[in-house]
């Protein structure tokens, strides 16, 4: 009865996971609609698309302490209820600005529901095997969030206004508010480290601070605001690093970084969410933009990228008995690195152009699953029971940061190379097309192909650029792997106490 439960639970927890996944993704399509309703120029463009996960990034870390302290659960429930509200105001706006502050609330939000779902399940699994295969289900769900947002998206517009995509959120956090005290224990630690303002605030502002440089960088801004901004943050950065490593109970433990797994983890997550963000928006512009698909069509071809994350993450724990963590987490990064250089042989049309970016894009997402996988296990497997909220958040906030950031790094990069491409006469695809439809016939046709064969360069760049991430970080995953075997070890003890705070604190 307890391990159906269990897994009753589960399902109540994959639910915030797949809503935070599909709210990230699903403005993908709905952003050209939105922004010719409400007048959204350029640099409000990016930031309803982009704000909303990175206050995910700035916050994420914050609540995982909250909710070791104030109880899980309950922390869940507050999130779950917050983002059903502001997701009927997101679907409601009248303005940029009003977009703006919605998604960036409902990052806050979503901020909450990130660590709570993960910490919850190192107190509802006690064994070492379920909690992997628990875990591998998790990630499964948040990559099927992810691959189902733009395919939801683009029938919703296909029948509604955009603001049927943030409704979607609605039912499900009504379930999630129904069930989650009734299948979800309580977990919370008098051992917790407390929250200290001046920490939550110094993180805040130097993501923010260099948020806005990058930002204003990717729209080809000449003044010297980004460069400011970027300085600043790392400045503010680094104030928080020191902070960090005096205080007894820090907000970030950058202390488990000595552990050289651990590392290697955070760092493969956040810099493969870069590649695996920065080439999903390219891609998906591109079948739009170039090979001419509708949203809809766009949507239900671009799926494979993170239907291929969701069959890596569940093949992940078969894997982990045959072969070592590490070298599983490798061989599947070594895969994305194959995958990516596919989107280097992609051309403007033709028939081989839509097969090769499909299998390009599943084979790199496929790739991932065990880093996703195993690698939030290691996360979480490194802490004990008390403190797994904090590390939850660790794992989510490398996540999130790293996925948003590569909206804005490979977007500028393919920027660049687009208006190298272009001689300055066009700043992106949708502005070529724009133009054309205003030209005669002949010129209009030549500015579209040229502007094609541009953007599609810039996609050609990308692929490299994240052929190189994935390749190396597959170097460092084995380059910092454990001298002696001695994880398997530790996670049974994990176990232990994490089933001694479970008995302690039933629901």
């Amino acid at each position: 009865m307890r391990v159906n439960r269990a897994w009753l639970g589960l399902a109540v927890l994959a639910l915030p996971a797949l809503l935070v996944a599909i709210d990230a993704t699903a403005l993908l399509l709905a952003l050209p609609q939105l922004s010719a309703d409400l007048g959204a120029t350029n640099v409000e463009q990016l930031w309803i698309s982009d704000s909303y996960g990175f206050m995910v990034a700035g916050l994420v870390i914050t609540m995982g302490t909250l909710g070791d302290r104030i109880g899980r659960r309950r922390l869940l429930l507050i999130g779950g209820a917050a983002f059903l509200v502001l997701s009927v105001v997101a679907a409601f706006a009248v303005s940029p600005l009003m977009l703006i502050v919605a998604r960036a609330l409902l990052g806050v939000a979503g901020a909450t529901l990130a660590p709570s779902t993960l910490a919850l399940i190192t107190t509802m699994f006690r064994d070492g095997r379920q909690r992997g295969k628990a875990i591998a289900i998790w990630a499964t769900c948040q990559f099927a969030g992810g691959a189902l947002g733009p395919v939801l998206a683009g029938f919703l517009l296909q029948h509604f206004w955009w603001g049927s995509v943030f409704l979607v959120a609605v039912p499900a956090m009504a379930l999630l508010l129904l069930a989650g005290p009734v299948l979800l224990p309580e977990f919370r630690s008098d051992q917790a480290g407390r929250l200290d303002p001046a920490s939550v605030g110094l993180s805040l502002v130097a993501v923010l601070l260099m948020v806005y440089g990058i930002k204003q960088l990717t729209v080809g801004s000449v003044s010297a605001a980004p460069a400011v901004a970027l300085v600043a943050g790392a400045a503010v950065g680094f104030l928080f690093v020191r902070r960090q490593l005096r205080l007894e109970a820090p907000l970030l433990d950058l202390r488990l970084l000595r552990n050289r797994p651990f590392t290697a983890v955070l760092v493969s997550l956040v810099f493969a969410g870069v590649s695996m963000a920065g080439t999903g928006l390219m891609v998906t512009q591109y079948l739009q933009g170039v090979l001419g698909f509708s949203p809809v069509a766009s949507a239900l071809l671009f799926a494979p990228m993170g239907l291929g994350t969701a069959v890596g993450t569940m093949a992940a724990p078969a894997l982990a008995r045959r072969m070592e963590q590490t070298t599983a987490i490798a061989g599947g990064l070594a895969g994305s690195a194959v995958g990516s250089l596919l989107l280097v042989g992609v051309g403007v049309g033709g028939a081989g152009a839509l097969p090769l970016v499909m299998i390009g894009i599943a084979t790199l997402a496929l790739g991932t699953g065990p880093l996703f996988a195993l690698g939030t296990g290691l996360v979480i497997g490194s802490v004990p029971p008390e403190r797994a909220g904090s590390a939850a958040s660790m794992s989510e906030t490398g996540n999130y940061f790293g996925g948003s950031l590569g909206f804005a790094l490979l977007g500028a990069v393919a920027a660049v190379v687009y208006r190298g491409r272009m001689d300055g006469t066009s700043d992106s695809l949708a502005d070529a097309v724009a133009a054309g439809r205003h030209l005669p016939a002949g010129q209009g046709a030549q500015l579209l192909h040229a502007a094609r064969e541009a953007f599609t360069a810039g996609l050609h760049v990308t692929g490299v650029v994240a052929a190189v991430v994935f390749a190396g970080l597959a170097v460092l995953v084995l380059a910092m792997r454990p001298a002696t075997r001695t994880a398997p070890a530790a996670l049974p003890h994990h176990g232990a106490h994490n089933e001694a705070g479970y008995e302690a604190t039933p629901s």
